[in-house]
């Protein structure tokens, strides 16, 4: 397990919105990963510090009308809206390209080739994704909880950006629990072991959990460690971020493990249209 704990590592873009560092990214590609700053929804979705939060989710019992305004603030720095998904940590991957106005598909993925439509997954502990190919033809954002990490969600993700003509690959990592604090049962650790395909990614599962010494049958987990391999084992290896930890950083990112009721940060990406 790499690293030690994640704390309040600062992002680049000031308070409200972090930039991934993502240095081999297409210059027609926009990304985006919002914080639990800077909207107007009241506690236990505010922002930790006695403001507005930024909470982006319908369905964590914040009322509509502070989420619509959340989203309003968001949209501003979007150039269309944002494709949003009911996800329910599966594999599915939504085509935005086919994807009506008004339609909020159930996929925990999306991918498009065409400028202004804009891939968005929300999380508050599971692991978003974004990828886009060298060529900056094709972007996609997938919710990888450890669900749906395990189930293939990263694959089918990438397959689908091959099928719309996808070259060669790269990814972020955006906020998610970190490694120090990912506490998971045997059966998880199970689940990967049984899952791997060989024996190299054995070896790489089995480096993912730590035990605990003092809790028999309870293991820390890496999911930025978990995806990765899988990217790589995917033909995806130029993988960057994987430095936050959202359940450590209470002032910049809401953690479902950490606060129980509390609501959720996005993660987007875009092609840019021809200036």
């Amino acid at each position: 397990m790499s690293g030690g704990p994640i704390g309040d590592t600062p992002a680049t873009g000031g308070q409200q919105w972090l930039l991934p560092h993502w240095p081999d990214l297409p210059a027609n590609v926009g990304v985006l990963s919002t914080t639990r700053r800077g909207g107007v929804s009241p506690a236990p979705y505010d922002d930790g510090m006695g403001h507005g939060g930024l909470n982006l989710a319908t369905h964590v019992g914040d009322q509509p009308h502070n989420v619509a305004r959340n989203r309003h603030i968001l949209r501003a720095q979007l150039p269309g809206d944002p494709g949003w998904l009911a996800q329910v940590h599966g594999t599915v991957v939504a085509d935005l390209g086919k994807v009506g106005p008004q339609q909020v598909p159930e996929a925990d993925a999306s991918m498009t080739t065409i400028a202004g439509k804009v891939c968005v997954v929300m999380t508050a502990d599971c692991l978003p994704v974004l990828l886009c190919d060298s060529r900056g033809a094709t972007v996609a954002a997938a919710h990888a909880g450890w669900r749906g990490l395990l189930s293939g969600i990263l694959e089918n993700t990438i397959d689908a950006m091959r099928a719309a003509g996808a070259g060669d690959l790269t990814a972020w990592m955006g906020p998610a629990i970190g490694a120090y604090q990912f506490e998971v049962g045997s059966e998880v650790r199970q689940a990967f072991l049984h899952n791997a395909a060989d024996a190299s990614s054995v070896r790489h599962v089995t480096a993912a959990f730590t035990a605990l010494d003092h809790k028999p049958g309870k293991f820390l987990a890496d999911i930025y460690a978990l995806a990765r391999h899988r990217m790589l084992r995917a033909g995806v290896d130029q993988v960057h971020g994987g430095e936050y930890c959202t359940v450590a950083n209470s002032a910049r990112f809401y953690s479902f493990r950490r606060d129980g009721v509390t609501g959720r940060q996005a993660s987007l990406i875009w092609l840019k249209g021809s200036s």
